[in-house]
């Protein structure tokens, strides 16, 4: 009888050790994912900064003033305006 107990004994140790070995891994992994949650949302929040860096950059009225100032373009007059189409698709 003391022999079986022993036996029950050791099963139940290890099986409590099992038990707070995965409750830390469990706990370690929900800290971890938070981490990554976390900065997923400061990327998403770079992103659309980003975003929004781009089309202040990309505005048409900046290009044109660039266009014509730095690089002294300017539109052509209609009548030098030549219209290409498109070659028709095989």
């Amino acid at each position: 009888m003391v022999r079986l107990n022993l036996v029950l004994l050791g099963i139940l140790v290890v099986c409590a050790l099992l038990v707070v070995t995965s409750q830390h891994r469990a706990r370690k992994l929900y800290v971890e994912l938070q981490k990554e949650q976390e900065r997923a949302r400061q990327i998403e929040v770079e992103w659309g900064q980003l975003q929004l860096e781009q089309s202040t950059w990309a505005m048409h009225a900046r290009i044109e003033k660039i266009a014509s100032g730095q690089l002294m373009m300017h539109v052509p007059p209609p009548s030098r305006v030549q219209v290409v189409p498109p070659e028709p698709a095989q």
